[in-house]
Order: C-alpha cells, then structure tokens, then sequence
C-alpha cells in the first residue's frame, strides 16, 4: 500500500484570502514504512511575506524569488503523488491550499476521500492532548531536535514517523526474532505445554491394600509398552 505523507508552508492561513503555498515537501511510504522517495520544492509565491509567516518557517521574499512558481510544478507533484492515499497533520488545512494552487492552474483537485489526517487519529487515540506533532514525537519518542523551525520535507519525515505509530508502530520483529528466551508462563498455556509440577506432600491413595494388590496382579498380565507398569514404578519409588 503507497501512501504519501505530506507538509505545506504557506503565506498565511487563508488559501482563499490570497495566501499561497512557498513549500512543498513529500515523503512516500510503502507498506508503512519510509522508502526513501521524497518530493521536495520551495514555491514563488508572487506577493510579500507576512512576518507572522516569516517567523514560522524563516523564508523570506529574497529566498524565494527565483523559485519556480506552482504552475510549474504542478505535473511532477501530481506524477509524485499518483494515486497514493495522502498523510497530513491537520489535513483540512494543508489541502485547502493544494486544492486552491490546483484551481489556479486549472487542475482536477484532490478528492478528500483520499486524505488521512493524523490530527483526527491524535485525537481519537488521545482525546484529552496535546496532540500538535511536537508533543506526539515526544509522546512516541521520536527526535524532533531538528525542527527549530517548520519545514515541509522535515515535517514530512517526522510526520511520518509519528503516523507510522498511531497506526501500530513498527512491530520491528513481527515475533519472528530468533534469538533464544526462556518462554513465559502464558507462552507455554498457549502453546499446550504442561506446567505440571511435583506436589510438596504426595495426596493419600484411596485404594485399599486389597485393591492395590489385585491391580498390580491385573497390570502384570498385560504385555507390551503399559503405561501403567512405569506408574507402579514411580509409585514404588516414593
């Protein structure tokens, strides 16, 4: 199963207002796990730079100004992402602005069936948060000490990271490990192993003296491999 986890960085929050996308970062997962294909663009965005959005993730104007614009790149990110399922932390908000950058180049925008947000599983798995992707690394323990500022393909690989749990983790050995543990209690029940063990004070026998000897006589007539000779036995040794 492919799936693309994917950031933006954006001008500002409103897509629609006149705010545009300057970066674009993609990281593609087959089977949950990273294969090391990633998609990677900083974006013209044809106008200024709030400094509230400066300040988020440090690109500037002068930065940006001989990047390409969306409509030319528009066809490699679409090639990228095929028909992959897409991963983003709060999704609404990152494909508010792909869904707009794609109208503007009169492209067919992403259906929203294809979207998986991560924000929406936080919040399920932990409904009382935090669940920003800062404080899911550090629920999962995933190294975050790089993202002094937001960056899309950074995010994108932390992001990745921190979906690859919520969904299960990577269960690194399957129980297919091979090196040698005493098997638990638990193990052993489920595997039908018995866990018998020898009473401290043996139980009174019931039969009578009587009864022991006819049964002895009787056993003593069978032939072959008798089960019950090598129970007179241990009997016997006790």
């Amino acid at each position: 199963m492919r799936e693309i986890v994917f950031d933006t960085e954006t001008t500002g929050l409103n897509p629609l207002g006149g705010d545009r996308i300057v970066e674009i970062g993609c990281v593609e997962l087959f089977n949950r796990l990273p294969t090391g294909e990633t998609f990677h663009v900083y974006l013209n965005p044809e106008r200024d730079m709030p400094e509230a959005a400066f300040r988020v993730h440090g690109l500037s104007v002068e930065f940006l100004s001989d990047k390409p614009l969306f409509t030319d790149i528009a066809q490699d990110f679409i090639d990228f992402i095929g028909d992959a399922a897409l991963v983003a932390h709060n999704a609404s908000f990152d494909m508010g602005f792909i869904n707009a950058e794609l109208v503007r180049v009169n492209r067919p925008i992403i259906d929203s069936e294809r979207v998986i947000d991560t924000l929406q599983i936080a919040r399920r798995k932990n409904p009382f948060g935090p669940n920003s992707l800062d404080a899911l690394c550090q629920r999962y323990n995933i190294d975050n000490s790089k993202r002094t500022k937001h960056g899309a393909l950074l995010d994108s690989e932390i992001l990745a990271e921190v979906y690859i749990e919520l969904t299960g983790g990577r269960q690194a050995d399957l129980g297919l490990a091979t090196t040698e543990s005493k098997p638990s209690e638990r193990q052993k029940l489920d595997e039908g192993t018995s866990l018998r063990t020898k009473r401290p004070t043996a139980l009174p026998n019931r039969l009578s003296e009587d009864e022991l000897a006819a049964h002895g006589a009787f056993v003593a007539t069978l032939s072959g491999d008798v089960i019950w000779k090598d129970y007179i036995r241990e009997a016997s040794d006790d």
